[in-house]
């Protein structure tokens, strides 16, 4: 492992060479996991809220959406910048200050007095929560020995599902037992916490190791490519604004913004091939494991979204499920993520993350055809038994896929690569909320789903998950194409 501290390298190798985990890196793992779990749960637990805040602020849907548009909105366009950042300033200080960030920004959205001031609060989380969890995996190849990488990345896979499920049922209670309010409020003692444990455990940077060192960091920190971040932002703004606005409906304002983002990212790359110090460098994806990493990351995170599009229209209207049975239904998923997050980071450490990739994408790939055949056969029965067998194997390619990349990365660019790998994962999930919602209408043969017949419904759910099945079969075709190629030029 490179660069790491010895303190901390001398805590996860025994005496007689055999990994363990001691108790300070345990507790920096409590540290990550908190700080991921926060950011999860930002995400997820403001949805619940929503029909609250219309009625609170006399404002319509497309108006109080964007309490949960402006939070992805930020974290998506910032996540590759302040995990760069934090590779050059130091990434125990920016993760505090983005732990700081997040507290305070809850504070201000829990005071709220406007809805307008909601959603600017909200933005400001969301970059509290970037900088959580662009960092959050950094550390992990920092202070954890490779031979536990696995484990770690499943935790904080565990944390993050735990974070996802958690965020309806416990906004829902707060909001019933106490106010709207209080689903923001709910973050600064968990916010206090993570950062009092951050401050305690996690190394302290290791910029200043020598003077040499010193001399380049500060040199590179002086040259931060603002153009470059700058024009990262606005295209992928671009792109997740034309993804999102219009509800389902892709005008000519979604296909403006569709054709900005584009002409942006062509812009980006030529910019990035002129500057002395880029933000990405377009020499990075010449490395074959962390490219094809990337795209097998957005292919997937498509087609987990469609189960979040897709499945309550079929639960409740093919099925006819009471909307409580179709949230019990729901749960199912994200409860199984959590329960099997940390197992399949330790199926890594013992299989190695390439086969544990190709493993999860073959159960991906089973799960996929199985909710496009198994509910039109059994029913319910059917859809339950497709996502136990998909989601286990999402839990195995993320952690095997996470610990692939960060393993092997340089130590100076683990707060990029980190922000890059959840980068592709956003994209994949806004992409999938379109794309895979637009593929469900037209199987539908309907143009406003709501007015769609059971069969209809079923019928495109059926073909939805096909195209997701195939979707999946191109992920393992990237997968074994890049083994192959990585084999046959090592030095790529």
């Amino acid at each position: 492992m490179k660069a790491v501290p010895e303190s901390i390298a001398a805590t996860v190798t025994s005496s007689a060479g055999s990994p363990q985990m001691s108790s300070s890196v345990r507790w920096i793992l409590a540290s990550l996991s908190l700080s991921m779990l926060l950011s999860s749960l930002g995400t997820s637990i403001a949805n619940v809220g929503l029909p609250t805040l219309t009625h609170v602020f006399n404002a319509s849907f497309q108006q109080v959406q964007w309490v949960v548009v402006a939070y992805l909105l930020a974290i998506t366009t910032l996540i590759v910048s302040v995990g760069r950042l934090g590779d050059m300033v130091g990434r125990k200080r920016l993760l505090l200050a983005g732990i700081a960030l997040f507290t305070i920004a809850s504070a201000l959205c829990g005071a709220a007095p406007t809805l307008n001031m909601l959603i600017a609060a909200r933005a400001v989380q969301g970059l509290g929560a970037a900088i959580m969890m662009a960092l959050t995996m950094a550390f992990v190849g920092e202070t954890v020995s490779k031979e536990k990488t696995g484990s770690a990345m499943g935790l904080l896979g565990t944390m993050s599902a735990v974070g996802t499920a958690l965020g309806p049922s416990l906004g829902g209670i707060l909001i019933a037992g106490v106010n709207w309010r209080a689903i923001f409020l709910i973050n600064l003692p968990l916010g206090i916490l993570s950062f009092i444990l951050a401050q305690r455990y996690l190394p302290q940077d290791q910029q200043a190791n020598n003077k040499a060192n010193n001399k380049a960091n500060n040199k590179a920190s002086q040259r931060f490519d603002h153009t470059g971040t700058l024009m990262l932002a606005l295209t992928l703004a671009a792109y997740a604004l034309a993804m999102t606005l219009g509800r389902g409906h892709f005008g000519a304002l979604n296909l403006a913004l569709l054709l900005a983002a584009i002409l942006g990212a062509a812009l980006f790359i030529l910019v990035e091939t002129k500057v002395a110090s880029p933000l990405i460098r377009p020499a990075l994806f010449r490395d074959i494991n962390l490219s094809t990493s990337l795209a097998m990351n957005t292919l997937v995170a498509t087609v987990m979204m469609a189960t979040l599009v897709v499945g309550p229209f079929y639960l409740s209207r093919s099925l006819a499920l009471s909307d409580a049975m179709v949230g019990l239904v729901m749960s199912i998923g994200p409860i199984i993520s959590a329960c099997s997050g940390v197992v399949a980071g330790r199926i890594v450490d013992r299989m190695g993350a390439p086969a544990t990739v190709t493993s999860g994408l073959v159960a991906m790939v089973t799960g996929a055809f199985a909710l496009a055949l198994l509910p039109s056969i059994i029913g319910i029965s059917g859809y339950v038994i497709a996502i136990t067998i998909l989601t286990p194997g999402y839990q195995l390619f993320q952690a095997a896929n996470n610990t692939a990349v960060m393993q092997e990365i340089a130590p100076n660019q683990r707060g990029l690569i980190s922000g890059m790998l959840n980068l592709s994962r956003n994209l994949g999930l806004i992409t999938g909320a379109t794309l895979m919602g637009a593929v469900f209408a037209w199987a539908s043969a309907s143009s406003d789903i709501r007015a769609a017949t059971p069969v209809a419904i079923a019928t495109g759910m059926q073909i939805t998950f096909i195209v997701a099945g195939v979707m999946l079969v191109m992920a393992l075709g990237i997968a074994g194409t890049g083994r192959l190629l990585a084999k046959s030029n090592p030095t790529v």
